[in-house]
């Protein structure tokens, strides 16, 4: 399928009513649904900054700024792979990876997710980045129904525990070219603190999510669909920059010798891999 029938596929897809959308999600995925409206709804961040309700659900977003490292891999991940190619940014809230991609010279840069609110959120910074090379819309990540072996690239960012593997993995197969790539970016269910944090911050998830953080066993099942490329681990202890930002050079040092040591690196907040299809 070339870019313009492609492009022809996505504006039917957008054509389902509301309702026949909601008729076809199960329970489990409009919950998803809410939350991340919910989770993406500008307003109602800014309506929480100055009170407690925005430690309750937003807490965790200071942390973040101990990620700078795999971020920048990721960017540079998306600016090797996107250029003249199709790419897609799989459940990509906000949208900011496909903008990336579609900056860095995508022929066509996709983002679909769940959630209305980030599509829209989406949609409005590439209108005001005057992108014309970029398209969201709203679809079920575990059944897009776009056609088969129509991307050439695609990031999966911190998505991949809100959705079942069983039917996420073959989804992401069928569609993705023969000789694509997928970079995946995701939390690590391992570090025993990491862990006790999510138990303690439940209004953070939703209780699929935090039943379904990734593992090693989750990059075994991926290889029953792909051939496995690089797996990298990232921020073993940088994390606590989060709540001291003066010591986060010195945790990152620290932490680019310990994501090298077997097991140890196993305690990694975020671990990164790459499928491919053959």
């Amino acid at each position: 399928m070339n870019v313009e029938n492609l492009i022809l596929h996505i504006n039917e897809l957008k054509e389902i009513t509301n309702e026949q959308w909601m008729n076809s999600l199960d329970d489990r995925k409009r919950e998803e649904l809410e939350f991340h409206n919910l989770d993406r709804d500008v307003s109602r961040v800014s309506e929480t900054k100055e009170n407690d309700t925005y430690e309750k659900f937003y807490g965790n977003r200071k942390y973040y700024q101990a990620t700078k490292r795999s971020n920048e891999y990721v960017e540079r991940y998306i600016k090797q792979n996107a250029k003249d190619k199709i790419f897609l940014d799989y459940a990509c809230g906000n949208g900011g990876n496909a903008i990336k991609a579609a900056s860095a010279g995508a022929t066509l840069s996709l983002g679909l997710d769940i959630s209305s609110v980030s599509v829209e959120n989406a949609s409005k910074v590439a209108t005001e980045a005057k992108l014309d090379n970029v398209i969201f819309f709203q679809a079920d990540a575990e059944n897009t129904k776009l056609p088969d072996n129509c991307v050439d690239c695609v990031i999966c960012s911190g998505m991949l525990h809100h959705l079942d593997l069983s039917y996420a993995f073959p989804e992401l197969r069928r569609i993705l070219k023969p000789g694509g790539k997928i970079l995946a970016v995701e939390a690590l269910d391992y570090n025993p603190i990491i862990k006790l944090y999510r138990m303690m911050t439940p209004d953070m998830r939703t209780d699929w999510e935090k039943a379904h953080i990734l593992s090693l066993k989750d990059i075994n099942f991926a290889k029953r669909f792909f051939t496995i490329g690089e797996i990298r681990f990232w921020h073993v202890i940088g994390y606590v920059g989060g709540k001291f930002p003066f010591l986060l050079p010195v945790l990152d040092t620290i932490d680019v010798l310990l994501e090298k040591i077997p097991f140890v690196q196993r305690l990694s907040w975020i671990f990164t891999f790459e499928l491919k299809k053959n």
